[in-house]
């Protein structure tokens, strides 16, 4: 299997740069993961898609303000960090410019309210760093950190919040799970009272979740490792309603691999990392339907969505969302896989 064979063509003009006012108006696909048929509708319907008979899947994970900037301690140099994984007072980020910060080496934002010493060396430009300040850390971060948003985007956000889902709660993200970026309270509300069930599960979502598949064999890549959580309640909720046999209808990629990954003969309270990689010939365990944005050419993300959709069908829906001028990617338009 190739990567050249998830590639396409996409112009400029259709990488939405900044979110629609109403997040409930984008457009959606809706594909026929078995027919391939294809409707045009706005997000707002999916109402009309969902019912009793389905148990709607969310990742509630919150982003943090992961992009800081500052400057080396001896030379004033100016260096970016973003903020990737933590474990205590140690997070490991991508620096830029990664050359100039070796270890122990300091980094001094905002006028000293926080300093990163370098304690260890990794590849591609990450390294680990000692946060070193006074107070709660995420309150600093707040302050002085901006939100991280994928390199595609080159507009200024002026509401943070409108990079954050309406029901984000965990924070630890570097990037949003894009797909539900289009639900609104009143939406999840309406839904509820058709009887879908709503479960929230938890995957911070890092930054491999942007990066193309270098290798041209799929099996030869290497994927990205992000952390995930699943509640007792959650757990729970999720066994009643396979046992129900109900449709599980995952919102985004994160929510699928959540999901994917923790199933086994069913689900109970868990938390861990995953690797999983799910490409054309994977056999879902758990996901029946999926709503998910337009991504990126040659990514693991467009094999995942081919995996449950076959990539003849996704690729004949992305060549439609073109035609029509979808927007893509994390502040585009949506499709769901039914």
């Amino acid at each position: 299997m190739k990567t050249s064979d998830f590639d396409f063509e996409l112009d400029e003009s259709l990488i939405a740069q900044t979110p629609i006012l109403d997040r409930s108006s984008s457009r959606m696909l809706v594909l026929d993961k078995n027919s391939g048929e294809i409707k045009h509708e706005c997000f707002r319907n999916i109402v009309d898609y969902l019912d009793e008979s389905c148990c709607l899947v969310l990742n509630d994970t919150r982003v943090i303000p992961a992009r800081l900037y500052g400057v080396k301690e001896k030379t004033n140099a100016n260096i970016e960090l973003l903020l990737l994984k933590q474990e205590g007072d140690i997070w490991e980020s991508l620096v830029k410019p990664a050359k100039r910060i070796h270890l122990d080496d300091v980094i001094i934002f905002g006028e000293g309210l926080l300093k990163a010493q370098c304690v260890g060396i990794m590849d591609n430009g990450i390294r680990k760093f000692k946060m070193i300040y006074d107070g709660i850390f995420m309150e600093i971060l707040d302050k002085l950190g901006e939100m991280p948003l994928p390199p595609y985007i080159h507009e200024h956000l002026d509401d943070k919040d409108r990079y954050q889902t309406v029901y984000a709660k965990n924070v630890g993200s570097a990037a949003a799970p894009t797909a539900g970026l289009h639900f609104t309270n009143e939406i999840l509300e309406a839904l509820k009272k058709k009887g879908v069930t709503i479960v929230y599960v938890t995957l911070h979502v890092g930054l491999g979740t942007f990066r193309p598949v270098m290798e041209e064999e799929v099996l030869n890549h290497k994927m990205h490792s992000e952390y995930y959580c699943i509640s007792k309640e959650a757990a729970d909720a999720l066994n009643e309603a396979m046992r129900l046999n109900k449709r599980i209808v995952s919102v985004g990629t994160t929510s699928t691999r959540t999901l994917e990954s923790a199933y086994d003969n069913g689900f109970k309270e868990c938390y861990g990392n995953t690797e999983i990689f799910i490409y054309p010939g994977y056999k879902f365990k758990v996901v029946d339907s999926l709503i998910t944005n337009f991504h990126l050419p040659k990514s693991t993300l467009v094999m995942l969505v081919s995996a449950l959709a076959t990539k003849e069908n996704i690729m004949k829906a992305y060549n439609e969302a073109i035609k029509e001028r979808y927007r893509f990617f994390s502040f585009g338009d949506c499709m769901f896989i039914k």
